[in-house]
């Protein structure tokens, strides 16, 4: 037979508290992400590739 106190079960409490530390902890990866310093633009590491690819397949066909 368990008497309940009127206070939250320690384990239960525990595990709260555990998913707010990850909430958090991954609602800080999000905001560095999204505002961390973006050393090269995605359209220029884009277009870095394509040449990349589109020389690889210049190569191949002239062969």
């Amino acid at each position: 037979m368990t008497i309940h106190s009127g206070q939250p079960d320690p384990e239960e409490v525990r595990r709260l508290n555990r998913a707010d530390r990850r909430r958090e902890r991954i609602r800080q990866q999000v905001h560095n992400a999204r505002h961390g310093r973006q050393v090269v633009p995605t359209w220029l590491m884009a277009t870095i590739l394509g040449l990349i690819v589109a020389g690889w397949l210049y190569l191949i066909i002239t062969k």
